[in-house]
């Protein structure tokens, strides 16, 4: 390692953390005075489920619903391309009544019948909890990775990592928020896969930085972290990349119903992948990280007691 270039990834560490806590806190704001868009899942509507004779494109039913005055929906295809599912708000008229009007603005084409399948409605007051669930178990998903790194390596590695994934989640929802795009239960997924992608990369680098501190006996602790840095960073770029071919993948191909989840996964992944080197890192080195927290302390039986001259135990 010492033929090959050393990137000084912590001499810019403060004014990346700047920049981190100024986005963060604009993130902050807007989610505090603007708030999200929340989706149906979490104010509650109503779903309508068709099925044609033969496939159907999204767009189409979509378009044919405005025709017919159903605003604000959102059409997606289930299990084939000829069965649809239509989410809408809360609408005035009973599930019967909206399920028969939304079929009647569905018959496009006189070639292409629709039946009604099925009519599910979702109130407010169920979407409020659904909403405070997923609050809860967010939450409880970030306290248990604190403990999980607590007790692989140390309560400095945990706090650094729980900031990175706070740092990940509120730049992911802060944006949301600032560009008002919709934020449902596929937005939640996404942040909630995006909390174990960015652990799994911060792990690996703290496991370089364990190993490093050990090897390394010489070197001081902002080498050691750079160099350390510098080893995982072939290993991050690998792994980023074949994520994002793939949410890419879904971002243009995926249609309406995974459009929101890709965009908030592309999001998370460039912060996971920043977080890991100057969040969690930087945080960790900021609480007194150093050798002696990955020092191997000899066990008592192995402990030189005081040296006894031989001379003196002769008789």
């Amino acid at each position: 390692m010492a033929e090959a270039k050393i990137i000084p990834f912590m001499r810019i560490r403060v004014p990346m953390a700047v920049f981190s806590l100024i986005v963060v806190l604009i993130g902050l704001v807007s989610i505090v005075t603007k708030g999200l868009n929340l989706g149906l899942d979490f104010t509650g509507g109503t779903s309508v489920e068709l099925a044609y004779v033969k496939p159907v494109e999204q767009a189409q039913v979509q378009e044919a619903l405005e025709k017919a005055g159903i605003k604000d929906t959102v059409v997606q295809h289930v299990g084939t391309a000829s069965h649809v599912l239509i989410r809408m708000p809360p609408q005035e008229k009973a599930g019967g009544e909206i399920g028969q009007r939304v079929l009647q603005a569905a018959q496009f084409d006189s070639q292409n019948k629709a039946t009604l399948r099925q009519v599910d409605s979702v109130g407010s007051q169920v979407g409020s909890e659904l909403y405070a669930q997923s609050l809860i178990a967010l939450g409880l998903s970030l306290f248990l990775m604190m403990v999980y790194v607590a007790f692989r390596f140390r309560f400095k590695f945990a706090v650094g990592a729980v900031t990175s994934l706070i740092h990940d989640t509120l730049f992911v929802v802060g944006i949301f928020s600032i560009m008002g795009w919709p934020f449902d239960l596929t937005v939640l997924a996404a942040v909630l896969a995006l909390i174990g992608y960015s652990i799994n990369d911060t792990i690996v680098v703290f496991d370089r930085i364990r190993e490093n501190f050990r090897k390394l006996r010489r070197a001081d602790t902002i080498e050691i972290l750079d160099i350390s840095l510098t080893e995982t960073l072939r290993r991050t770029i690998m792994t980023v990349a074949t994520v994002v071919v793939v949410v890419v993948a879904l971002l243009f191909l995926g249609g309406p119903a995974l459009y929101w989840f890709s965009v908030a996964m592309l999001l998370g992944l460039f912060a996971g992948t920043y977080s890991s080197i100057y969040i969690a890192t930087t945080y960790a080195l900021a609480m007194g990280l150093n050798k002696e927290d990955f020092m191997i302390m000899p066990k008592s039986e192995f402990v030189e007691e005081d040296v006894v001259d031989v001379d003196e135990v002769k008789p």
